[in-house]
């Protein structure tokens, strides 16, 4: 008798994970590969330098399951599905940063390339459940003024008079407001998920990730996102930290050990079909909180307030209580604890800090 999201129900089975060599996705790979399940990963693999991706995730393109490719080749992909028994969609343009300099790419890959997906999906019944990865992102700032009642809304105005902004807690049920091209994109991604494969019958499941984080992460030229990532590589290599807006946005960090086992579980639960989940801690936490919990790891590192960029959001937490219900799970690793496991593992791969960083610190 299995559990209701027994993981070792996914022995034996194709598991399609498209975006499957990023850190997210390479993660999700190794879990299905202890379980005893055939994780096929589809990616371009452009994200990053292959060194990167061999590397850091562990991810070689020798590998006969790895698969180096587009998920706009709609031919290709189709192929992949028709052999899967269940399909992860993670890929995605994912950087916040990247999406709003480039908006026609972000709709290219994740509107255009989520539809080949979904076609695909929607051709072949042999797909027991397909995961939707979306993004906490589709919340943006939020909008207590909808859900509080009147007496909530003057407590939370008092409040806020004397305490500054309230980070608002994120229900699954609360309306989407993004503000940013990627949040956007998600949104769409997951309305679009819900009418193809609603109106055919396949089994599906969304899940909204909050703030990702952990090791092997690492930055990216002109990116904003991946905060633990970017503040432990500049107080490693003795930078000061950016906080930009002051670092009063509010994140729920997530470990991408947590991400992973939550997606697996809405592969299987039965109780996740057709549901959106949230992924998250349900704890707010500030980017200068983060930035402090570094610190105490850097002692001599400095702190250099700077301009909040387009689109990053001031942001919130999660609701977790459809995650426990519905999934099964609860996240295990609290902040401290996995920046203090990031720290640890930069210094034993101190190559991990990019060149192209310590070049600009050199300078």
């Amino acid at each position: 008798m299995h559990h209701p999201s027994d993981l070792s129900a996914l022995a034996g089975s194709t598991v399609l994970v498209t975006g499957g060599a990023g850190l997210i996705g390479s993660r999700i790979v190794a879990q299905l590969r202890v379980l005893g399940a055939r994780p096929v990963t589809l990616c371009t693999m452009s994200a990053y330098p292959e060194r990167v991706y061999a590397d850091l995730f562990g991810v070689h393109v020798s590998d006969p399951d790895v698969v180096l490719g587009d998920i706009r080749d709609t031919a290709l992909v189709r192929k992949l599905v028709s052999d899967s028994d269940y399909v992860i969609h993670a890929a995605a343009l994912a950087d916040v940063a990247a999406c709003t300099r480039e908006p026609l790419a972000a709709i290219d890959t994740n509107i255009a390339g989520t539809q080949s997906v979904l076609d695909a999906v929607a051709a072949t019944d042999r797909i027991r459940r397909m995961v939707f990865v979306s993004s906490a992102s589709v919340y943006g700032d939020g909008n207590p003024e909808e859900t509080d009642t009147p007496e909530l809304l003057t407590m939370r105005q008092l409040l806020e008079s004397v305490l500054g902004r309230i980070p608002p807690q994120f229900h699954e049920f609360t309306r989407r407001r993004p503000v940013s091209v990627y949040g956007n994109t998600k949104a769409w991604g997951e309305e679009q998920t819900s009418l193809i494969l609603g109106q055919v019958g396949t089994s599906y499941a969304i899940v909204r990730y909050f703030s990702v984080y952990g090791e092997p992460q690492t930055v990216k030229p002109n990116s904003h996102s991946w905060v633990v990532a970017w503040f432990a590589a500049r107080a490693h290599l003795g930078l000061p930290l950016h906080l930009n807006g002051g670092g009063r946005q509010m994140r729920d960090m997530v470990h991408v050990d947590d991400i992973a086992e939550g997606t697996l579980r809405a592969l299987v639960s039965p109780r996740a079909h057709t549901e959106t989940v949230n992924i998250g801690t349900g704890i707010p936490t500030s980017v200068r909180q983060v930035a402090e919990l570094v610190r105490e790891h850097y002692p001599n590192t400095g702190f250099l307030d700077t301009p909040l960029p387009a689109g990053d959001p001031l942001g919130g937490y999660a609701a977790t209580r459809r995650m426990e219900n519905i999934l099964g799970c609860k996240p295990k690793v609290t902040v401290a604890q996995g920046v203090a496991r990031y720290v640890n593992w930069l210094r034993d791969t101190p190559a991990a800090a990019p060149g192209w960083l310590r070049e600009s610190t050199a300078a």
